[in-house]
């Protein structure tokens, strides 16, 4: 590329290794199996790859709960399977990005096993403990976020350790400085293996008040400890570190809570590359009860708010190569689902959205599966989800007196482990996910949705997702000024510019036929991408339900 920073024009592919590919016939996606559908991925028309975790791992949290920083989970292969992963990327031109938790590790890591030796263990100062308040109780009030306190006690001493997610994952002490050491030293490792990036999991909470304040009773202990005042220095620290090795490492944070300011003012040269929010998800929540948990009540997208959303992202975020672009990952249920109408308009759906949002000026990521039009995964029962936020709504909702039905149905449209289901390579019994062995997880068969019976057909999602790639890949879409055009509420539209060229992407986000107007020098020959043939009459353009058009002029 002929711009120093390679990552202004990556497109970027998530692989989820356990629901990617299975080579072994263990029922687990691994590293030779994501190998051997390295070219499905390149013929897609991305360039860089993103991996969720399959370091070594108890694997409470999926990966994140880590136990050795440097070594491959033997559940997706070995240290000589990852070297060869490289070696075949490498060979096709992509870029490499690695999810790397760096703000707590496993219970059962080195370093854990070490501090709770004793407080005089070296290793000690590696974690956040405090003493507890007289009578014996918690240090505090903080909750965690997956329910329960957020301490806990150590067996054979008397202190308490923090943890903001499970008690199986201790938060480590990034004021310790030796453990920030050890933490560059890991990145720089993994740097020396061939990674190009790293998505720093969970980074906003890095810096923990040790004034440890109660929280308010609406709030968790993450909400206390995000955004510290020192937060920016623990990632510029690591830059610093990382440029001494090698330039041109990416470096994303995740900030699932950052609004646009606070996702500009952490995206710098100095700290980080570019910040992943979950603030474009717009829903509706003056449609949910207090009754419940909001986070598994299912509302529909406000398309109002939406829209302001992404000018604020775009407009603090231009200068800077735009926001990051996406619908879908590993945190989140599959959007089309959740958002559109995949009942009646199911491929509609999943063109539109990508177009409306991937041709924003920003990077995409494009999570495995939503190239084919994948579903989330149909839980019939609480139990057989992993988050324990589930059973806690099941039964606070059976309470309300809302029936099964209506509960699984919010619960699947809500929790992240619907959105992790297996790849759908085929129709066959195991999808071609694997040969014979049952899949770590639920799955339902589709025809159609899936690789097999779109990759030849001309008008399915997956050869119009790389038709959109491509057209993403020019510079009025790369790099193009963008500006939000003002039309009727269901519908989203906006213009990009750059040079002497404009063009402009029309998307109907609802099940009516909408009529809009456009610009005189927008026609039907200038329609570069569309869901269905343009229809344009007097300069009114025909939007069909959950249609997209792409026009361009020079």
């Amino acid at each position: 590329m002929q711009n120093s920073k390679w990552w202004e024009e990556a497109i970027i592919y998530q692989i989820y290794p356990r629901s990617f590919k299975d080579s072994n016939n263990d029922g687990i996606g691994d590293l030779k199996g994501i190998i051997q559908k390295l070219d499905y991925v390149k013929n897609l028309g991305v360039n860089t790859l993103w991996l969720n975790p399959f370091i070594s791992s108890n694997q409470i949290d999926n990966g994140y709960d880590v136990t050795d920083y440097n070594t491959v989970d033997p559940l997706f292969g070995f240290e000589e399977d990852f070297d060869e992963f490289v070696k075949e990327a490498k060979k096709r031109d992509f870029k490499l990005i690695y999810d790397l938790p760096l703000n707590h590790t496993s219970m059962n890591h080195k370093w854990f096993r070490e501090a709770l030796k004793g407080r005089d263990n070296p290793y000690r100062n590696y974690y956040i403990w405090q003493d507890s308040l007289e009578g014996g109780i918690y240090p505090n009030n903080w909750t965690a976020a997956f329910g329960g306190p957020a301490w806990s006690k150590e067996l054979n001493g008397d202190q308490y350790f923090m943890h903001i997610f499970k008690k199986e994952m201790p938060e480590v002490n990034w004021s310790h400085e030796p453990l920030r050491k050890e933490m560059a030293n890991i990145i720089n490792y993994w740097i020396e293996k061939g990674i190009d990036g790293f998505r720093l999991d969970a980074f906003i909470y890095l810096d923990v008040d040790k004034h440890f304040p109660d929280q308010s009773e609406s709030e968790t202990a993450q909400n206390v400890i995000e955004y510290g005042k020192d937060l920016r220095g623990y990632p510029s620290e690591l830059n610093s570190n990382i440029n001494k090795i090698k330039k041109n490492i990416y470096l994303i944070g995740e900030a699932t809570s950052a609004d646009a300011e606070k996702t500009a003012y952490y995206t710098d040269e100095q700290i980080l590359d570019k910040v992943i929010s979950l603030q474009h998800f717009t829903d509706k929540d003056e449609y949910k009860t207090d009754k419940l948990p909001f986070d598994n009540q299912h509302v529909s997208l406000d398309l109002t708010q939406f829209k302001k959303v992404q000018k604020q992202f775009q407009d603090k975020s231009s200068a800077k190569g735009g926001p990051v672009l996406f619908w879908n990952n590993h945190d989140r249920p599959r959007a089309p689902q959740k958002y559109g109408d995949t009942e009646k308009y199911r491929s509609q759906t999943a063109k539109m959205m990508a177009t409306l949002l991937y041709l924003q000026k920003g990077t995409p990521i494009i999570y495995y599966g939503e190239e084919i039009g994948m579903n989330n995964s149909w839980f019939k029962d609480p139990t057989n989800i992993s988050d324990n936020s589930a059973m806690r709504f099941y039964n606070a909702a059976d309470k309300l007196g809302w029936s099964h039905d209506k509960i699984m149905m919010n619960l699947n449209l809500t929790t992240r482990d619907a959105g992790r289901g297996i790849m759908q390579w085929d129709d066959s019994d195991r999808v071609g996910f694997t040969k014979n062995a049952a899949p770590w997880t639920i799955f339902k068969r589709e025809s159609h949705y899936n690789v097999k019976d779109q990759v030849n057909y001309q008008d399915s999602i997956l050869n119009y997702y790389k038709q959109l790639i491509e057209v993403k890949k020019t510079d009025l879409f790369m790099k193009g000024q963008w500006q939000l055009i003002d039309t009727k509420e269901t519908v989203y539209m906006y213009e990009r510019t750059y040079e002497d060229a404009k063009g402009i992407v029309c998307c109907n986000f609802s099940d009516e036929v909408e009529i809009v107007d456009i610009p005189e020098d927008y026609t039907i020959k200038n329609n570069i991408l569309s869901t269905h043939e343009p229809q344009i009459n007097h300069h009114q353009l025909e939007l069909l339900p959950y249609s997209a058009f792409v026009f361009v002029t020079k």
